[in-house]
């Protein structure tokens, strides 16, 4: 027997033993695996004893073996890698909108440490979060829109950009951290 792609059984049939077996039954059952398992570790330090302390990898064959025994013997390493289901992939369009909140973020810090009061630079936040929304709650947006959106985003960070290069000619980043 080796590998196969279909169940070995249905699912459902686990639970019909389980309502046949009472519990002393399965705890007998339990034993006799654990005892089995214990057993397979010591013959596996025994061997690893046996080679000068040195862990030896025995792999599965599926050739039989001179003295007979079987050939299904040796360790089976499983990757059971998984990712958390809340990491949000990075488009185009939302790294711009981060770009842009954060250069909104640095024009109201410049802003706010300037000692002469001149008025706040315009930055059309609201429209330019409202135009990432547009795109962004869509389940299946577009690529024409997604284009579009994208093109906003960048005039939006552009006249951001210009904002922050105009201040640092002028008055320096003194301000920032």
């Amino acid at each position: 027997m080796g590998y196969q792609d279909r169940e070995p059984f249905h699912h459902s049939l686990m639970t019909h033993f389980r309502k046949r077996l009472d519990a002393a039954t399965l705890n007998q059952i339990n034993e006799w695996i654990a005892v089995e398992g214990a057993k397979q570790v010591d013959e596996h330090d025994d061997d690893d004893k046996k080679s000068g302390g040195k862990p030896t990898t025995k792999r599965a064959t599926t050739q039989k073996k001179s003295n007979g025994d079987d050939p299904n013997q040796g360790t089976l390493v499983l990757d059971a890698s998984c990712a958390p289901a809340d990491i949000a992939y990075p488009t185009d369009l939302t790294l711009l909108n981060e770009a842009r909140e954060k250069m909104e973020s640095i024009i109201d810090t410049l802003h706010a440490s300037q000692t002469e009061k001149s008025p706040k630079p315009r930055t059309y936040r609201e429209k330019a979060r409202k135009a990432y929304l547009l795109v962004a709650k869509q389940r299946k947006a577009g690529i024409q829109k997604i284009r579009k959106a994208i093109g906003k985003q960048l005039k939006f960070v552009a006249r951001d950009l210009r904002i922050i290069e105009k201040w640092v000619s002028e008055k320096g980043l003194e301000a920032l951290s």
